[in-house]
């Protein structure tokens, strides 16, 4: 925390100094501070207590303990600081960005959480930041943090290449780190699982085109295409090493319409599930007793998202976004019988902005997750408050 804290002052300073001495160079500073709270009427898993996650309600009844949760949480909070300085080769841009809401081993936790480390200089750009098979246009104005669960997101290291790079028409390459998760269904309790490896010899391969104009908003279309490996680590009979391509298609738009716009995204795809915003695992167990060798196999999982809201901006100073979004998994036979299968998410607002900087509003949530095979459904509906204290500074310029 001391190392963080001298950190944040060197950027101060620094940034004192830029706008001082380099008028090329400008140095924009921005966050928020951020109060999140309000009632959960059914259960969830703890670590996940302040954001609707289908993928993270019960699985069977009462998974969680008892209906009924009050909650707060300023996880939301963020800083960054971005930069740009113009040279020969284009402009050189930075972006260094973080929040406090743990995920991973950190899950539940309010603390420094890394989201962007990036930088680009003229058609070239590497670091941590929006993969290019998202895009973050479709995520609506609201105070939900997760957001719709059948959305591409996800911030991934990478290096891209920006050959077509307008205000509203954009092209991009990108090779990103890869990584997948695997469900090991019915046989998790077997030995001979318990060495399988993941193995990932080369990079997922991304790509987008944006075609659009100030008038009525774009179309983007994104891919991607990843290899998923497996080995098999075990010296006994059995030989369950196997590898699977991954691929996905995601369609987009963010359509203006007077005061409104709509956003819309349909992605298709196999072995995509850590691109989703809320998914399960991209490779599941497929029964294969006819070979005693190989008697099961990975298969990447077919999934479906959809996301269709619209934002209305009734003044200045007042707005709504109302909306759902969905993902579906189509599920191998040796996945569990309570494996999820299908989420719905959805929501309704009216947030308030009297003076610059400042927002807060009443936001009603709704998610709901339906198993595999068993039949069971959960269900949970929020009403969330939220305060919102924006700030920014830009240093430097002419």
């Amino acid at each position: 925390m001391r190392t963080l804290l001298l950190g944040i002052t060197g950027l101060f300073c620094s940034a004192a100094a830029l706008s001082e001495e380099d008028t090329n160079t400008t140095m924009d500073i921005y966050g928020f501070a951020m109060l999140d709270t309000g009632y959960q009427s059914k259960q969830n898993d703890p670590d996940w207590f302040d954001v609707v996650r289908p993928t993270k309600l019960p699985s069977f009844e009462d998974e969680f303990g008892a209906d009924g949760h009050w909650f707060a949480g300023v996880r939301q909070s963020r800083f960054g600081v971005k930069t740009s300085t113009p040279t020969g080769l284009g402009d050189l841009k930075t972006q260094f960005e973080f929040e406090l809401f743990g995920t991973g081993v950190d899950a539940g936790q309010t603390t420094f959480r890394l989201r962007h480390a990036y930088g680009e200089l003229g058609q070239f750009g590497a670091g941590q930041t929006w993969s290019p098979f998202m895009d973050i246009d479709v995520f609506p104005n609201s105070i939900e943090y997760w957001g719709p669960n059948g959305m591409v997101f996800f911030r991934n290291v990478q290096v891209r290449w920006m050959p077509i790079k307008g205000d509203y028409t954009r092209l991009t390459f990108a090779l990103e780190r890869p990584g997948a998760s695997a469900d090991q269904g019915e046989y998790a309790d077997r030995i001979e699982l318990e060495n399988i490896a993941p193995h990932f010899p080369y990079p997922d391969v991304s790509g987008e085109f944006r075609m659009g104009s100030e008038d009525w908003g774009y179309v983007e279309i994104a891919g991607i295409v990843r290899y998923i490996e497996w080995e098999d680590q075990l010296a006994d009979a059995f030989d369950l090493s196997g590898d699977e391509m991954g691929w996905g298609v995601n369609l987009s738009s963010n359509l203006k319409l007077g005061n409104s716009t709509v956003r819309l995204q349909v992605v298709y795809g196999e072995g995509i599930q850590n691109y989703m915003n809320d998914a399960p695992e991209d490779v599941g167990i497929r029964n294969n007793f006819s070979d005693p060798r190989r008697p099961i196999v990975g298969e990447a999982l077919p999934l479906l998202g959809v996301v269709a809201f619209i934002d209305i901006n009734w003044s200045d100073s007042m707005s709504t976004s109302i909306g759902y979004s969905m993902v579906d998994i189509d599920n191998s036979d040796g996945q569990s019988d309570n494996a999820f299968k299908h989420g719905d998410y959805a929501l309704a607002n009216i947030l308030f902005t009297p003076v610059k900087n400042f927002m807060f509003g009443p936001e009603i949530q709704y998610g709901r997750r339906e198993n595999f095979r068993d039949g069971f459904t959960s269900d949970d509906v929020r009403v969330q408050v939220s305060f919102k204290y924006s700030f920014s500074k830009t240093f430097g310029g002419e």
